[in-house]
């Protein structure tokens, strides 16, 4: 089925998030009070020592969650003529950023034709995104909006729920399958977990650009290999 499609209609993206602040103490007290609660559900239970973590230290993992965090980096691919080009959406402003993104994706992905993919896209980045449109108030477009429409009027793709193969209960890292496909890994500097810190700490943006641009082709070269396909030459990867 895969095969079947014009790869050429497909836009491969990969998104970065961080908490909203650097600081816990930075939300305000309404919101505070809300990711307290956010957290004591989410590790208590699943983790034995969960009393004894605070709010304040779990507060480096609220990036995850759009209510609580926002994003700093999308990175797209597409294929035109045989090369792949990449290109990122990045900064501080978030709202800016977005509204980029949302343009390219109302004029040049706009056909029923079109697909977007990404590794875990359908439970992580494009929820993310168009929740975080939806705050932001930038109209969230047509091929990312999914009210109203039927399971077959969804265009996305997702890497990971295409390994699953119906099986639910599964987790598969974007480096797992990098590395079981014999791809370059892209985590041979930072990973996502790391995110946060090299943004606030360390300052560092273009650090974490080139980390997604090199998550987008690691996307696109497993999606050629689901095709049964070779993967993508260096020299036919242009960023831009």
């Amino acid at each position: 089925m895969l095969e079947k499609i014009d790869i050429e209609n497909v836009l491969f993206l990969d998104i970065e998030t961080v908490p909203a602040f650097s600081e816990y103490n930075q939300l305000s007290e309404r919101m505070q009070k809300l990711w307290n609660k956010k957290s004591e559900r989410l590790f208590t239970g699943s983790n034995s020592n969960a009393e004894t973590v605070s709010p304040e230290q779990l507060y480096g993992r609220a990036g995850i969650y759009s209510e609580f965090g926002r994003i700093i980096c999308i990175s797209v691919g597409a294929f035109l003529k045989g090369e792949l080009r990449i290109k990122s959406f990045s900064g501080h402003d978030e709202k800016v950023l977005l509204t980029e993104f949302a343009e390219l994706l109302n004029k040049r992905y706009n056909r029923p034709e079109h697909l977007l993919c990404a590794h875990n896209g359908k439970e992580f980045d494009f929820p993310y995104m168009a929740r975080r449109m939806l705050v932001l108030g930038i109209p969230i477009p047509s091929i990312l909006d999914l009210s109203g429409k039927k399971p077959w009027e969804v265009n996305h793709l997702d890497t990971m729920e295409l390994w699953k193969f119906g099986d639910y209960k599964n987790y598969t890292s974007l480096d797992l399958l990098a590395a079981i496909f014999d791809i370059p890994t892209p985590k041979d500097d930072i990973d996502g977990s790391q995110v946060a810190e090299v943004y606030y700490k360390e300052n560092d943006l273009p650090r974490i650009v080139h980390y997604c641009t090199k998550d987008v082709l690691t996307v696109a070269q497993i999606f050629r290999r689901y095709r049964g396909e070779a993967l993508i030459e260096e020299r036919a990867v242009v960023v831009v």
